[in-house]
């Protein structure tokens, strides 16, 4: 027919693998904003012989209030043992029906329990129910699943507490992250602050009072200098008159006038600085 089959399926693995990398993008994402489920996928339990819970509806636990009868209690111990055949039978979801069925009857029974949640993988439940099993009444049978359930759970706690000591070392890491940059905002404020300051004291003692405030109305709005010495002789300079008329640079000159810290702002601005330079080494040479 013509077709070539591997260019087209090149394409599919390139859409394929940008789709993973996406994907993997996301996956990486939701570990930084749910730093638990990253944890907890780092845990490893051995589920052998463990039988996957129903999430729709939990577990029937019984009447603990109900009045148990020596019958029910037989019932019971019956079906318990029944159970065990089944879990020896590798009949995991028969056990866990018949270990109900044995909670209903008997429901302060804790060995009970421990067994149902070990078959449902639920280390740390059955744990504690065996080890309570064992402390009322013990049983060869809860002590050798204890022994089997206890070192699953022990991991699991060591496990979240792993988790608990990187949560609050990362939320440590945080607060301190949080003050470091609050401490360099304000250092940097502060440089800013004295470099005004500083900016200030070098022009704001102009001969003259240049650049700030000095007497009379200097021709087209600039805060002048009117009566002053050798003005005459500044305006006759062709640069200075051209300054003059150059709208930017009567701004620049008005915005020094009323604030002399401004004068950073127009440090790169070489009209400005150009006619600033002029007069300053006019009436400099005149004070």
């Amino acid at each position: 027919m013509g077709g070539k089959i591997p260019p087209a399926t090149h394409k599919a693995k390139s859409e394929e693998n940008k789709e993973e990398k996406t994907d993997s993008k996301k996956v990486e994402e939701d570990i930084k904003t749910d730093e638990p489920s990253s944890e907890e996928s780092d845990l490893e339990i051995d589920n052998e012989g463990v039988i996957e819970a129903d999430t729709d509806a939990p577990q029937e636990m019984g009447d603990e209030n109900v009045e148990i009868t020596e019958e029910m209690m037989d019932q019971a111990n019956d079906k318990k043992v029944a159970a065990i055949d089944a879990l020896n039978d590798g009949e995991l979801q028969k056990a866990i029906d018949l270990f109900t069925d044995a909670i209903k009857l008997n429901p302060r029974l804790a060995i009970l329990y421990a067994k149902r949640a070990r078959l449902l993988g639920h280390w740390e439940e059955a744990a504690h129910d065996l080890a309570l099993a064992c402390k009322l009444d013990y049983d060869d049978d809860a002590s050798a699943m204890l022994k089997e359930v206890q070192p699953r759970a022990q991991k699991i706690a060591e496990h979240r507490r792993k988790y608990e000591r990187k949560r609050e070392e990362r939320e440590i890491k945080e607060r301190m992250e949080r003050v470091k940059k609050a401490r360099e905002e304000h250092e940097r404020a502060q440089r800013e602050e004295d470099a005004r300051r500083q900016s200030g004291a070098q022009y704001g003692s102009f001969p003259g009072g240049f650049p700030g405030g000095m007497p009379g109305n200097f021709p087209g709005g600039m805060p002048g200098m009117a009566g002053m010495p050798g003005l005459n002789e500044i305006l006759s300079d062709p640069e200075v008159l051209a300054a003059m008329q150059d709208p930017e640079v009567m701004v620049a000159f008005q915005d020094v006038a009323q604030n002399p810290a401004n004068m950073s702002k127009y440090q790169s601005n070489p009209k400005v600085m150009n006619l600033i330079s002029k007069l300053s080494a006019k009436f400099g040479g005149q004070a």
